[in-house]
C-alpha cells in the first residue's frame, strides 16, 4: 500500500450520533471523527493526530464508473478514494505504461496510444473513444496533461459525461494567466505590476521588460508547473528567456503565448487551497508553503505556512475564495500568491485543478479533496462550512524525483528500479506513489518518484519524522534526490524559517554538494565503514569455514584489524575490533563504539555509535574495498584496505584523468530541440552549442572554452543519453 489513509463509512449516521470511528488500517496513529453539535446542526471536524480522514457515506449516491485520464501516483491516488466510495475506475495508459500501477489498480484499463504524450495522455480522440467503450459516467484529469483543457471538458460535456473539475468558463478565466489577473483586479484581489497583454516577439518583449523595469518574469500564458518561467534581469536574457519559455509553452500545454510581469525578489510562495461547489458555496482550506524550489518547480512543501500570522491568513484566503466566486468556482482549486518580507501578497494564478502538494493539506484538515471534488462533480453541496476547517499538526511533502540533484539541483535520470522500499511502516509516514520494484523512470514523463508526506502534532515532529522517512527510502537503479531533500530540512535557515524562492541558489551559491560532515560526523561515518568491512570479512570466513573444500582453511587468529580508509582524498587509519555484534574502532586517535545486528543482506542498516542512532544504505561493496554507503542522506564513496593492502597499494599506477574541456556531453537524457553550431564555427567560453529537452524543460548547453568546432556528433531530433558526445572542439 502506498500510503496509510483512515476513514470511515457512513459518514453521515456516524456524524449524527456523534460516535468515534475505529478502523482496521489504523496503527500508531489516530483516527480524525466528525461530531454533531445540535446547537448549530452541522457536522465539525474534530482533529486527532492522523495522516488524512474522511466519511464515506455508502447510501451517497455519486457516480458508477470514473476514467482517470492520467498516469503515475495521481492516477493510484484518485482510484484509492474511487474504490473507498464503491466507485469503479478506468484507467487508460500509453503502451510503455502498459504494466504500471495505476493500470494494476483501476478495475478496467484502455491503451491510448504510444509513449509520446502528444499521442496518448493528450490525445483527446482515443481518450474520448475509451470513455465510450467503457460507459465512464464521469472523467477525473489529475493535474498536467488534460487537467486544465477546456475543450476536452467541452467534449465530454457534449456526450454527458462529467468533468470532475470546474467548467469550462473557470478553466477559461483561470488557466489564462492573462485573463485571470484582470479578473482577479475585478475581484479586488492584489496583482503584481506588469503587462496584461499578449507579448508577440523577442523585441516587444524587451520593449515591456524596459518599461515594467527589471527584474520581469517571463512565463506561459497557458499551463504552470514552472514550464515556460524564466526570470530576466537585461534584454539579453529577455530575448533568451522569450524564445525558451515560448519554445517549453508549445511544448507543454500547445500554447506558446506568453506575458512578463515583474518579478517579486526573495518572495515567498504560498498557495490558498479552495474548495467551491455547483450552489454558490466556497471554501478556503487553509495555506501551503511552497517556497523551496529549482527552476521554479516545487521541491518542499508545508502546511501551514510558518511565516504567516491568523490575520494575513484571512486576508489571502477571503481574497482566494472572492476570486473563486468571480468565477463561479465548483472544484478543488489553488490560488496561488508571492509573499514578500513584509506579508504583502500578490496573486500569481490559479490553477483549476488538483494540486501535486494536496495531501498536507488532508493533513491538517481531515478532508479527502478527491472525495469533494467528486461529491461537487456529482451536483452535492459541500459538507461543511468555514468556522469548521481546522488547522492541526503540521504536514510537510518531499517529492522524490528521479534526478541528479548535483546537476543545477536536479537534472532528470532514467533507468529502471532494481529494488524499492517505501517507509510507510513509520508512524506519521505517506506517500503516494504509482511505482513498484522493477518499474521504468523514462524519459517520456515528469521524473517524480513518489510524494513523501509526514504528518506530526507540530513543525518540529513532522520535520523529525520526515529525516527519518528519507533515510529509510529505499531507491535503487536510479539516481535520486533524497540528499538534497535531507539537507533542506535540516538547514538552520529552513528550520528558523527563513526561506523565500531563490532558497537553493542562497544557500548553495556553488551547487548542491552533499551534506558536508563534521568532525564528529566524519569519524562516526569512518567507524561504521570499517564495521561493515570487518563485519564482510568475518562473514566471508564464516562461508568458507562451512565449505566443502579439499584443502583444510586455517582461520586467522585476528584480534584487531589495522586498516587504511581512504575519504575525499584524504587517508585514515583504523584500528577495528570485534565483540559480538560490537566494534570498537579507533578513528585517528578517536574512540568509538558502533553496534548493530549487520544483516548485510538488508538494504537498510540501523547502526549506533556511542548512543546516536544512524540508519544507513551501504549500496554497493566491492572486493577491492570501494565501498559505496548513504549516511545522512548523502551516498560517500569510500576505499578500505588492509594495512597490507594499502602498502601494495601504492605501487600502482593512477588512471590519469579525461580532458573534458574539448567535448560537450549531454548531462542528461533527452532530445535534441537545436543545433547552434556547425564544424569549424568559431565559438566563445559560454555559447550556446545546443538545447536539449528533457521531461518537457528546454536546458541549453553551452561551450566550456573558446575554441573551433570540430565535429557535431548529433542533430535536431535525436534522442540521447546522459554522457553521451554532442560536440568537440578542436
Amino acid at each position: 500500500m502506498a500510503g496509510l489513509w483512515t476513514g470511515a463509512a457512513a459518514l453521515a449516521a456516524a456524524g449524527r450520533r456523534g460516535r468515534w470511528w475505529p478502523h482496521p488500517l489504523i496503527r500508531s496513529v489516530a483516527l480524525w471523527t466528525v461530531k454533531h453539535d445540535p446547537h448549530h446542526s452541522r457536522l465539525y471536524l474534530v482533529a486527532s493526530r492522523t495522516l488524512c480522514s474522511a466519511g464515506y457515506d455508502s447510501s451517497e449516491n455519486t457516480f458508477d464508473k470514473i476514467l482517470i485520464a492520467n498516469r503515475g501516483e495521481i492516477a493510484c491516488r484518485v482510484i484509492k478514494t474511487c474504490k473507498k466510495m464503491g466507485i469503479k475506475t478506468v484507467a487508460i495508459h500509453s503502451d510503455v505504461d502498459a504494466s504500471s500501477v495505476h493500470v494494476k489498480m483501476a478495475d478496467e484499463a484502455v491503451c491510448v496510444g504510444p509513449a509520446p504524450t502528444s499521442k496518448s495522455y493528450l490525445n483527446m480522440d482515443a481518450i474520448m473513444d475509451a470513455v465510450r467503450s467503457t460507459g465512464a459516467q464521469a472523467v477525473h484529469p489529475g493535474y498536467g496533461f488534460l487537467s486544465e483543457n477546456k475543450e476536452f471538458a467541452k467534449r465530454l460535456a457534449a456526450e454527458d459525461v462529467i468533468f470532475i473539475g470546474p467548467d469550462t468558463h473557470a478553466i477559461q478565466a483561470m488557466g489564462d494567466k492573462i485573463e485571470s489577473k484582470l479578473l482577479a483586479k475585478k475581484a479586488k484581489v492584489n496583482t503584481i505590476p506588469g503587462f496584461d497583454g499578449v507579448v508577440k516577439d523577442a523585441d516587444e518583449a524587451v520593449r515591456i521588460a524596459r518599461e515594467i523595469g527589471y527584474p520581469v518574469m517571463i512565463k506561459a500564458s497557458a499551463g504552470g508547473g514552472g514550464k515556460g518561467m524564466r526570470i530576466a534581469w537585461d534584454d539579453e536574457e529577455t530575448r533568451d528567456g522569450f524564445r525558451f519559455s515560448s519554445q517549453e509553452a508549445a511544448s507543454s500545454f500547445g500554447d506558446d503565448r506568453l506575458l512578463i510581469e515583474k518579478f517579486i525578489d526573495n518572495p515567498r510562495h504560498i498557495e490558498i487551497q479552495v474548495l467551491g461547489d455547483k450552489h454558490g458555496n466556497a471554501l478556503w482550506l487553509n495555506e501551503r508553503e511552497c517556497s523551496i524550489q529549482r527552476r521554479n518547480q516545487k521541491v518542499v512543501e508545508e502546511a501551514p505556512s510558518i511565516f504567516l500570522d491568523s490575520e494575513t491568513r484571512i486576508a489571502m484566503g477571503e481574497q482566494a475564495v472572492a476570486l473563486a466566486k468571480a468565477v463561479n468556482y465548483s472544484s478543488a482549486g489553488t490560488v496561488e500568491f508571492l509573499v514578500d518580507s513584509k506579508k504583502n501578497f500578490y496573486f500569481l494564478e490559479m490553477n483549476t485543478r488538483l494540486q501535486v502538494e494536496h495531501p498536507i493539506t488532508e493533513c491538517i484538515t481531515g478532508l479527502d479533496l478527491v472525495q469533494e471534488m467528486i461529491r461537487v462533480a456529482k451536483g452535492y453541496p459541500l459538507r461543511h462550512k468555514q468556522a469548521d476547517i481546522p488547522i492541526n499538526g503540521w504536514a510537510v511533502e518531499c517529492r522524490v524525483y528521479a534526478e541528479d540533484p548535483y546537476k543545477s539541483f536536479g537534472l532528470p535520470s532514467i533507468g529502471r528500479l532494481s529494488q524499492y522500499e517505501e517507509p510507510i511502516r513509520l508512524p506519521g509516514v505517506r506517500v503516494d506513489s504509482g511505482i513498484q520494484p522493477g518499474s521504468d523512470i523514462s524519459i517520456y514523463y515528469d521524473p517524480m518518484i513518489s510524494k513523501l508526506i509526514t504528518y506530526g502534532s507540530d513543525r518540529t515532529e513532522a520535520l523529525k519524522r520526515m529525516e527519518d522517512a528519507l533515510d529509510n527510502y529505499v531507491i535503487r537503479g536510479v539516481t535520486h534526490n533524497i540528499a538534497l531533500l535531507r539537507e533542506v530540512i535540516i538547514n538552520s535557515r529552513f528550520i528558523e524559517g527563513d526561506i523565500n524562492t531563490k532558497f537553493l541558489s542562497d544557500v548553495y551559491p556553488d551547487g548542491f554538494k552533499g551534506h558536508q560532515l563534521t568532525e564528529t560526523e566524519r569519524n562516526q561515518f569512518l567507524a561504521v565503514a570499517s564495521s561493515l568491512f570487518v563485519a564482510s570479512q568475518l562473514r566471508a570466513q564464516h562461508f568458507q569455514d562451512h565449505g566443502n573444500s579439499r584443502v583444510p582453511i586455517v582461520k586467522p587468529q585476528v584480534a584487531s584489524w589495522e586498516l587504511s580508509v581512504k575519504l575525499h582524498d584524504e587517508i585514515h587509519a583504523v584500528v577495528a575490533s570485534s565483540r559480538g555484534p560490537t566494534f570498537s574502532v579507533e578513528v585517528d586517535g578517536s574512540k568509538l563504539n558502533v553496534t548493530s545486528t549487520w544483516n548485510l543482506a538488508s538494504p537498510l542498516l540501523s547502526v549506533n555509535v556511542d548512543g546516536t542512532q544512524r540508519t544507513i544504505q551501504c549500496l554497493s561493496r566491492e572486493a577491492g574495498g570501494n565501498m559505496s554507503i548513504q549516511f545522512l542522506g548523502t551516498v560517500y564513496k569510500v576505499r578500505i584496505l588492509t594495512k597490507l593492502a594499502a602498502e601494495l597499494n601504492n605501487f600502482m599506477l593512477e588512471k590519469a584523468a579525461e580532458d573534458t574541456s574539448s567535448v560537450l556531453r549531454s548531462p542528461m537524457p533527452g532530445v535534441v530541440v537545436a543545433i547552434s553550431v556547425k564544424p569549424g564555427d568559431l565559438v566563445a567560453e559560454g555559447q550556446e552549442i545546443c538545447v536539449i529537452e528533457a521531461m518537457k524543460m528546454q536546458n541549453s548547453m553551452t561551450a566550456g572554452k573558446t575554441g573551433k568546432v570540430k565535429s557535431v556528433h548529433c542533430k535536431a531530433g535525436d534522442t540521447v543519453g546522459e554522457g553521451d558526445l554532442l560536440v568537440e572542439l578542436e
